[in-house]
């Protein structure tokens, strides 16, 4: 974009496993170790049981439906995902944990048509087939032409940012942390010899500095730190999470990019700079799943954030809201835009969320 403004594409959690990965054209093995299901295309039949028929096989496109189109016509300068799957067609289930997912290899253009410059890769699902799962993983992404963030064959591979080139010959510089609050095994983390995650066991200030200074990054550098964390459900920020984020920005972060949550948490503006706590999912099964529907986690949202290239001052934001449908984002209703307006209006104090003519919700530059 002109102006000396930077556009930047987040989104929370995107799940092409388990049942996604089973519409898809090439299914993996479809066997599961949970408690209440053994089959992942149990949560095929369970999306098709509340929205209807799914034609599978679907093409690539099909999971991130018009969304697409929204990040065709944004056009953001950088797209960064999270991307909580393991993507392999081997590996054996990580022991200890209640749920694992995998996408098989040949469905990788399923990431690849979003066209994301980072993926993140600290996240708690990562390693739920092995580091043999982790390697496949890295080496499928690669062959994808994929960059990732977050995780790695030693530490240094899993702590270094992704940069990338932006108009005007500055840099972004994406970081990508896993916190033992998202249910990250500690065995998981990455170390000087041997494969796993950018770990964080407590969010401290110091391990923010820590981050922000491997390697030190140049004047002029954008920096975005992307932080899975947190549980599942609630709208509570931690106190230490909140602390977490301001360390970051003070040490010289330009945008807090959290996810792990199922639906959207707080935002904040901090020092003129964006924090989003939590981002929700974006894409997954999770269709006609009970228990939780207060939140309304079948509704997503893109985060289009603008800063300004020479300061890193938010320069406003957009949101676009979707609804998941028969595992598909489809554009949300004006009601269920205005839900999500006034939710997230409730629990961003003081932010200010508005909903223009056509449905977005948006968040100003703040004062001067």
């Amino acid at each position: 974009m002109g102006g000396g403004v930077v556009t930047l594409f987040l989104c929370g959690d995107v799940m092409l496993g388990r049942g996604v990965d089973q519409i898809l054209a090439h299914p993996g093995d479809p066997v599961l170790r949970e408690a209440y299901v053994r089959d992942a295309r149990a949560y095929v039949r369970l999306a098709e049981s509340v929205h209807g028929p799914v034609p599978v096989p679907v093409d690539a496109s099909w999971p991130w439906g018009e969304a697409l189109r929204v990040l065709d016509e944004a056009a953001p300068d950088a797209r960064i995902v999270n991307l909580e799957t393991s993507v392999t067609g081997g590996g054996t289930f990580a022991p200890g944990k209640e749920i694992h997912y995998r996408m098989h290899p040949a469905n990788l253009p399923a990431l690849a048509v979003a066209r994301p410059d980072v993926t993140v890769l600290a996240n708690n699902h990562v390693l739920d087939f092995g580091r043999r799962g982790l390697l496949d993983t890295l080496d499928a992404l690669a062959r994808a032409g994929l960059r990732t963030a977050g995780a790695g064959r030693d530490a240094d591979e899993a702590y270094a940012p992704v940069v990338l080139p932006l108009p005007g010959g500055r840099r972004l510089r994406v970081s990508a942390l896993g916190a033992r609050s998202s249910g990250i095994p500690s065995g998981w983390a990455a170390t000087a010899d041997r494969s796993g995650v950018a770990y964080l066991p407590r969010l401290s200030p110091g391990a923010a500095d820590t981050v922000l200074r491997r390697p030190v990054r140049a004047g002029g550098d954008l920096t975005v730190v992307s932080v899975h964390w947190g549980s599942n459900w609630g709208y509570r920020v931690p106190r230490e999470q909140v602390r977490f984020a301001h360390a970051l920005i003070d040490g010289g972060a330009d945008v807090v990019h959290g996810h792990s949550s199922h639906h959207p948490r707080p935002l904040e503006v901090y020092r003129d700079r964006l924090i989003l706590y939590g981002c929700g999912d974006f894409v997954d099964d999770y269709e006609g799943i009970s228990g939780y529907e207060e939140y309304r986690d079948d509704l997503r949202l893109a985060f289009l954030v603008s800063v300004e290239a020479d300061s890193g001052r938010l320069a406003g934001l957009r949101m676009v809201p979707f609804r998941a449908r028969r595992m598909r984002l489809e554009p949300a209703s004006r009601q269920d835009a205005a839900w999500l307006r006034a939710t997230l209006d409730r629990i961003s104090g003081g932010v200010g969320v508005r909903q223009t003519a056509g449905g977005a919700l948006v968040v100003p530059a703040p004062a001067a």
